[in-house]
């Protein structure tokens, strides 16, 4: 590069107020770009050929000393942004990070040449480079690349946050998560996790003979889960259509076709809050096995999860946030009205009445509505007494058949139905229930469903006719089950939030 570098100083006083300090390094960074460009320097080529990832050569290299490291002479050609720089007249070290890992860069004049070296010296942090070289061992024994060459590959006109500390504003690390990423390694460590439990999920369930499948996301009549919906239109069918809450009815659908063990993993959509636990858009595993029951999948569920802490976490015991969960089966197995009673301190009376039910649910500080029915009035009471202490492993079954309008009934007590939940950490991990395949009872439940909707239950199902004649051809018996893919992935990443496992949550605007 034979040019010689003399970069005008911006002459606007010093004294800017920090409110006006990020625009005017904005402002520095450009008039550099532009000075570069002036100089005929390339600021966005793509011509620089990398041939070796950082961790490649931490996995080789690290536990060598310094004679047997120079004794390699290999020659290794990396690129990734500048996270760190610092300048020793002739000299500089900066630290290169890529997808893999961060290495420390050794780059001298004598090396690349004065005018090169001092076009380096011009780069800033949050720049990408490539660089070629040999490893060596610093006096302080760190690895160390030294670079014979290097290119610039992305001039980054915006500064990394707090001199590349991190970005700790909360807010700001989910809206910029693009950001969040470069600074803080281990917000990236998250999101290969949940690569990770993604992948070894999907070849739990093929090893298991499912086949996965695809159903639609945009569906004429949401159903599979009482939620409230997101509406659209779509212009050329001239027709309402609505992003599913749910894959369920289709997939059952597969099931009447002919299919006996399918699976999905994708996105559901629910008109609902945003809270540490809830996101309007989220990643749902559901799979169906014909001729099987809740109770398998009870057993199939302890199974296929205990599997995952082993591939993902090394262990069955590890630490969320202030607990240690222990998923060394066999895991507890309560009824929805014995949980009631052991966990939540109540008598049969008190929940079994409906006065009563409503007078404690209001005591409790919860609203309720002078309509809603028996079970739902007792789901309030769950979900303040039982759910938070549900905290290790628990299959929480037979619940009351009104919060239930999919599940087959109990055949010993018809008010309630063949269906669990697996809370952990005090959440709600899986639904699961042995389906309803009688074509007339689940036509009825629809019929309940929609004078509910009437009422002003916003979450309750449409009725949906084709699959009620889906059913007329004849379901085999069949179990089902759906498990939150965000909240096993909180687990295993020890997050407090949805929002730390969603790369872009949603968020108000700004």
């Amino acid at each position: 590069m034979n040019v010689v570098f003399k970069f005008s100083k911006n002459k606007r006083s010093q004294k800017v107020s920090k409110k006006d300090s990020s625009s005017k390094v904005l402002e520095d960074r450009r008039e550099k770009a532009e000075q570069l460009e002036q100089y005929g320097v390339e600021l966005f080529p793509n011509d620089f050929q990398k041939d070796t990832d950082v961790s490649y050569i931490l996995e080789n290299y690290q536990a060598l000393d310094a004679d047997q490291i120079q004794q390699t002479e290999a020659t290794f050609a990396l690129a990734g942004r500048i996270v760190s720089l610092r300048s020793f007249g002739k000299a500089s070290f900066f630290h290169l990070n890529d997808h893999t890992g961060t290495l420390q860069i050794f780059i001298q004049k004598n090396s690349v040449g004065e005018e090169d070296y001092n076009f380096f010296k011009k780069l800033d942090i949050g720049d990408i480079v490539g660089v070629s070289g040999q490893l060596f061992r610093t006096k302080t024994d760190e690895l160390t690349l030294n670079a014979h060459s290097f290119q610039l590959l992305t001039k980054s006109f915006r500064p990394l946050p707090e001199k590349y500390h991190g970005l700790k504003d909360v807010e700001a690390r989910y809206r910029q998560r693009y950001v969040d990423l470069i600074v803080n390694p281990e917000v990236r460590e998250k999101f290969h996790i949940r690569t990770q439990v993604l992948k070894e999920t999907r070849k739990y369930l093929e090893n298991h003979n499912f086949m996965e499948v695809e159903t639609p996301m945009m569906q004429p009549i949401p159903g599979g889960a009482t939620a409230k919906p997101f509406e659209t239109y779509h212009n050329a069918l001239d027709m309402e259509l609505y992003l599913r809450v749910a894959p369920e009815l289709y997939l059952k659908r597969l099931l009447v076709g002919g299919f006996e063990k399918v699976f999905e993993i994708n996105r559901n959509f629910r008109n609902e809050g945003i809270s540490t636990q809830h996101n309007p858009e989220f990643t749902m595993l559901e799979f169906y096995q014909a001729y099987a029951t809740y109770a398998h999948l009870m057993d199939f569920t302890e199974q296929m999860l205990t599997h995952l802490a082993k591939q993902i976490k090394g262990e069955l015991k590890f630490e969320y946030q202030s607990y240690t969960l222990d998923f060394t089966p066999p895991w507890k197995r309560l009824t929805f009205h014995q949980a009631l009673e052991e966990l939540g301190g109540l008598n049969q009376e008190e929940y079994s009445d409906p006065d009563q039910a409503k007078k404690l649910v209001k005591k409790l500080g919860e609203n309720v509505q002078e309509e809603e029915t028996l079970g739902k009035i007792q789901a309030k009471l769950f979900d303040i007494l039982v759910e938070p202490k549900l905290i290790q492993p628990h299959f929480i079954y037979h619940y009351p058949l009104d919060i239930s309008p999919l599940s087959r009934k109990n055949p010993r007590d018809s008010s309630l139905t063949d269906r669990f939940e697996l809370f952990i950490a005090g959440k709600e991990m899986a639904n699961a229930f042995s389906e309803l395949n009688d074509p007339r009872d689940q036509k009825a439940r629809f019929q309940e469903q929609v004078e509910s909707k009437a009422r002003g239950d916003e979450e309750s199902l449409f009725m949906d006719e084709d699959y009620v004649r889906a059913l007329e051809y004849g379901m085999p018996p069949a179990a089902g089950e759906g498990v939150g893919i965000d909240r096993l992935v909180m687990l295993f990443t020890d997050s407090a939030s949805i929002r730390e496992v969603i790369l872009f949550p949603h968020l108000r605007p700004e």
